[in-house]
């Protein structure tokens, strides 16, 4: 089993996968849209990827405002959610991404990346963030739940 990530925006989708421990996010490509009204291909090409890497969930990043508002883009995504749920029968989970995009930026900057390329990059690295952030948490729920049973049996 893998979980997809998906940064969703108005001309490209940044797309990541989990490694099948579901431990780590890797970046695998940027998917290019023509225009933003078109999803057909951007759907075949994610449904592609799903059988590839055996994909059974997907992370979609919820683009909030930095003050936890809901604007334009939030509803945007949640359309794309839907159209993705329909077509991969796959569940499809809203991840906050906030700063995940300057997050990627600063990675890129560090490990030395020029300005001009860095935009061929950032949304694939953002995907992988939000797919990493999601992993993260799924990992220490499951951690607080064996430290709750081990001290519950403990109790007895």
């Amino acid at each position: 089993m893998r979980i997809m990530g998906l940064d969703f925006g108005s001309k490209t989708v940044g797309v990541a996968v989990s490694d099948s421990l579901l431990v780590t996010a890797q970046g695998l490509e940027i998917i290019r849209r023509e225009k933003e009204e078109k999803l057909r291909r951007t759907l075949a090409r994610i449904e592609e990827l799903i059988v590839e890497y055996e994909v059974e969930e997907i992370v979609l990043g919820l683009p909030k405002n930095m003050n936890a508002t809901e604007g334009e883009r939030v509803e945007l995504t949640a359309q794309f959610r839907e159209k993705l749920e329909r077509r991969t029968g796959l569940p499809v989970i809203m991840w906050d991404e906030r700063l995940t995009t300057v997050a990627a930026d600063k990675a890129m900057i560090e490990a030395g990346i020029r300005r001009e390329k860095r935009k061929d990059y950032v949304d694939k690295i953002a995907a992988a963030l939000i797919l990493q952030g999601y992993l993260d948490s799924r990992g220490q729920k499951a951690k607080e739940e064996e430290d709750a049973r081990e001290a519950e049996e403990a109790d007895l």
